[in-house]
């Protein structure tokens, strides 16, 4: 552990994991946190219960902004345990001169978000602090849920599964970015921010055999298998070639060294399935819009506990290790 907080103990990777895990998890521990899952299940197991906090740089980009980004973040952690987002709370701290008409811009993104979860604002609190206290404005949002269908988990993972990912990968962090930097692109590059709600919803009625779902948001889909591969005690072995990447995001890690794997999503969720339900799951995901590009992309096996192998086109194979270092601050 370092003696002072760095960017990269925020960032999602292994930075992030040591942090919480020495001091948090440690100071806190407890049998519902130590499970380690997008939300706590509480209340034997009726609801599920999550909060996050938003400080994404710049407020508004493409695709989103931070109010969007605030709704959707909490109610897809619920989401991922198979629960239904019903009540949240709202905490704001705005900077002293924040722009009113910004201010409402953000609640309105809030607002419409939440009807499409379902989901109401219950409690909230506001906080006002000098110039200079806080980049502009910071949201948190607290969600609790119905659990609609229990026992999801990513500590159940075995070799009966198979992992599928929603849509293409990196749209969100490659769109900060590119927003944050102010680069030109004559693309339609943006953020992947959506609720998944209405896309979990649509396969639980169908009865899919879901063991785990988890939202890859900080750290990418390369975090969530490689916590998951801790977790379950298992292999996770990713054919290269089936992770599906758009040619912006392509090009926007060629172009800075990026891996796409690793880039931060807000609408992007990967799934294991059990093997029997795998392409069903698939079919119906991609009935929306935004998950033409879903795709089974790995297996479970035995072959190196608790760690994720990645394989290419020609026949190599590679760790896809947890993303450490400075990614990209203020992702979410």
């Amino acid at each position: 552990m370092t003696k002072t907080i760095t960017l990269a103990q925020g960032n999602g990777g292994q930075e992030n994991n040591e942090l919480i895990s020495k001091v948090f998890y440690k100071a806190f521990k407890n049998d519902i946190l130590d499970k380690s899952e997008d939300a706590a299940i509480i209340h034997n197991g009726e609801l599920a219960f999550s909060t996050d906090s938003f400080t994404v740089s710049p407020l508004f980009f493409a695709g989103a902004d931070i109010g969007k980004l605030a709704v959707c973040g909490t109610c897809n952690d619920l989401a991922m345990m198979g629960a239904k987002p019903k009540y949240l709370t709202c905490s704001v701290i705005i900077e002293e001169g924040f722009e009113t008409r910004d201010l409402e811009r953000i609640v309105r993104s809030m607002k419409k978000e939440l009807e499409i979860n379902g989901a109401i604002i219950v409690s909230g609190d506001t906080k006002v602090v000098p110039r200079g206290s806080v980049d502009k404005i910071f949201i948190n949002t607290t969600g609790i849920g119905e659990v609609l269908k229990k026992g999801i988990s990513s500590n159940n993972i075995t070799k009966d599964d198979i992992i599928i990912v929603n849509r293409d990968i990196g749209c969100h962090g490659a769109a900060i970015f590119v927003a944050r930097e102010g680069i030109e692109m004559s693309s339609s590059l943006q953020s992947d921010c959506e609720s998944l709600y209405p896309q979990v919803k649509a396969l639980l009625d169908a009865d899919i055999k879901i063991t785990a779902m988890r939202d890859a948001t900080r750290g990418g889909v390369s975090a969530v298998l490689n916590e998951w591969s801790r977790q379950s005690n298992i292999c996770i072995e990713v054919e290269e070639e089936s992770i599906p990447i758009s040619d912006e995001v392509k090009g926007i890690c060629e172009m800075l060294g990026f891996e796409a794997t690793a880039l931060a999503n807000e609408g992007t969720f990967v799934l294991a399935v059990n093997h029997d339900d795998a392409q069903k799951a698939v079919e119906i995901l991609k009935t929306f819009e935004s998950c033409k590009n879903a795709a089974i992309i790995a297996n479970v096996t035995d072959t190196h506990l608790k760690k994720v192998i990645l394989k290419s086109s020609w026949g190599t194979s590679r760790f896809l290790d947890t993303p450490s270092g400075e990614l990209l601050p203020r992702i979410c």
